[in-house]
């Protein structure tokens, strides 16, 4: 299967499609609960929350009232995510538009149904379980600006705006702070925002991100996306090269599997360096600790994996050393030994699992798990070469 992120979430649509009417998508496999909303006295069905034809109604916005007013958190104060256009929405047709016409046809087309909303990319529904959060922390703190603080960032154009601003009002998203950029970099911008995390679809310039010292990954679209929470946001990482440096992974590249058990065994108390999603973790485990000082351990509405390939005797101790001595933790921890890690997240059905190898990648997103690739590390240049299946 092909998982060009580009290919998954913008290839599949062919110059006919295109002038062809297109399908309601629905929203439930993004994990958005299935419901109405009565707009005008009309009833709108949240199964249709697709690529549709149909107009957005003028007053289809409801107002988002919180306890205490509207909060827009300083960029210091809050934990940042900035997500591109492409992977919170389906783009698909609009970046076929683009590619066989030109910039210029592009522009106009979006102007031309910028009151036809998005369907959810593969983001949606991890910004959704972030507003959920959110929605308990104002409940517990309602003076705190310790909050998710979502960012949409995009290439396109400011005459783009319209559209994504109905968009996220059809879908009744909380997202006020927008970088529209107009083909330029936004890493100057991501920055300037203290961004925690940024997630796109452009891999170039996740890599620009990660140099300069910014969480980020590449998101993919799984082939069937299985259903998530809706009342607890899931987060999943791998270990080396994720939440850890990618030195022991340096170790089994160079010299084999028996060299990195030896070499787990001699530094088992010598702490990991970081990893490039380290400061993520940080940031969970700090609006987690809001929760557990209320009595909200055990019902946290953030949970976190380490969906590891490492073996839990050999190897896995410094890990959870390495944790501990940093004051993180993951709620639950998955030593696999090399054993596919696909079925396990199946059974997790986190928002987002994020790991520096593409064979893993595959792997959740054939079991249906929104995955994102963090481009780091020595796996980067010695890729994992899959074994053909039987018969193939």
């Amino acid at each position: 299967m092909s998982m060009d992120p580009v290919q998954v979430m913008s290839g599949q649509v062919s110059p006919e499609e295109m002038k062809a009417p297109l399908s309601p998508v629905t929203a439930s496999s993004n994990g958005d609960s299935r419901g109405t909303w009565e707009v005008r006295g009309e009833v709108f069905d949240q199964d249709h929350l697709g690529i549709t034809t149909k107009p957005i109604p003028v007053s289809v916005r409801r107002v988002r009232k919180v306890e205490g007013g509207i909060f827009f958190p300083k960029p210091e104060n809050a934990v940042t995510i900035a997500v591109s256009s492409r992977v919170l929405f389906r783009t698909e047709r609009e970046q076929k538009v683009y590619e066989q016409r030109g910039v210029e046809e592009y522009l106009k087309y979006q102007v031309e149904h910028e009151n036809e909303p998005f369907a959810p990319g593969p983001a949606f529904a991890f910004v959704k379980a972030l507003e959920t959060v959110n929605a308990h922390l104002r409940e517990l703190y309602p003076d705190s600006e310790e909050l998710f603080d979502i960012v949409l960032v995009t290439y396109n154009h400011a005459h783009v705006g319209v559209r994504l601003i109905n968009t996220i009002n059809y879908h009744n998203l909380f997202i006020e702070r927008f970088c529209m950029t107009g083909g330029t970099s936004p890493i100057g911008y991501l920055k300037a925002w203290q961004t925690n995390l940024y997630l796109s679809a452009d891999a170039d310039k996740v890599r620009e991100a990660l140099a300069e010292g910014i969480a980020a990954a590449t998101m993919f679209m799984a082939d069937n996306q299985t259903e998530v929470s809706e009342t607890q946001l899931r987060v999943a990482f791998d270990g080396d090269a994720v939440l850890f440096s990618d030195e022991s992974e340096r170790i089994f590249k160079a010299h084999g599997l028996d060299k990195f058990f030896e070499h787990e065994r001699e530094n088992e108390n010598t702490l990991l360096d970081h990893g490039p999603l380290k400061s993520f973790l940080e940031a969970l485990g700090k609006l987690q600790k809001k929760f557990y000082a209320r009595g909200h351990r055990l019902d946290c509405p953030i949970r976190t994996y380490l969906v590891t390939a490492r073996s839990a005797a050999s190897s896995g101790i410094r890990a959870l050393k390495t944790l501990r001595a940093w004051g993180l933790e993951t709620d639950e921890a998955l030593f696999l030994a090399g054993a596919p890690k696909g079925p396990m997240l199946e059974k997790i059905r986190p928002h987002i699992y994020f790991d520096d190898q593409m064979f893993h990648i595959e792997g959740a997103a054939e079991m249906g798990t929104v995955a994102a690739h963090v481009p780091y590390g020595i796996a980067q240049k010695h890729p994992h070469i899959k074994i053909p299946k039987v018969g193939k």
